[in-house]
């Protein structure tokens, strides 16, 4: 069985980064694409970014391309998104999720949280001015 556990979260103030870190047990890490989703109060889960398994291709939320970096360590089985800049309207609940997409698949097919199989149970993170 596939477990995600996402660490790093917490307050950060304004302008400053925070990283968030998810580790990945129970599989193969290297076959997988990861990505990492948000939940702000009462909205619905958005894309934030991801990441081919073999680390090549990246896609970012177009809003969020300039701010976020999305990475993985395949030999620590860890994702990380590098979070820059924070803003007011970046905090929630941050998950990290795993999807068997390769690289020959499209970014439109990365940004829709159906095709990830496995969840992590989420991370807050808020950003205080």
């Amino acid at each position: 069985q596939v477990q995600l556990v996402e660490s790093g979260g917490g307050s950060v103030r304004t302008g400053d980064s925070l990283t968030l870190s998810c580790v990945l047990s129970g599989g193969t890490f290297t076959t997988y694409a990861m990505g990492w989703f948000r939940q702000g109060p009462g909205e619905e889960r958005e894309f934030v970014a991801a990441v081919a398994w073999s680390g090549r291709n990246q896609y970012y939320a177009e809003s969020l391309k300039d701010r976020f970096i999305i990475s993985r360590d395949n030999a620590k089985n860890t994702c990380f998104l590098q979070m820059n800049s924070r803003q007011q309207d970046d905090p929630g609940v941050y998950f990290c999720a795993e999807t068997g997409l390769g690289d020959c698949d499209g970014g439109a097919d990365y940004r829709r949280s159906r095709n990830y199989d496995y969840w992590g149970q989420g991370i807050q993170v808020t950003v205080s001015s």
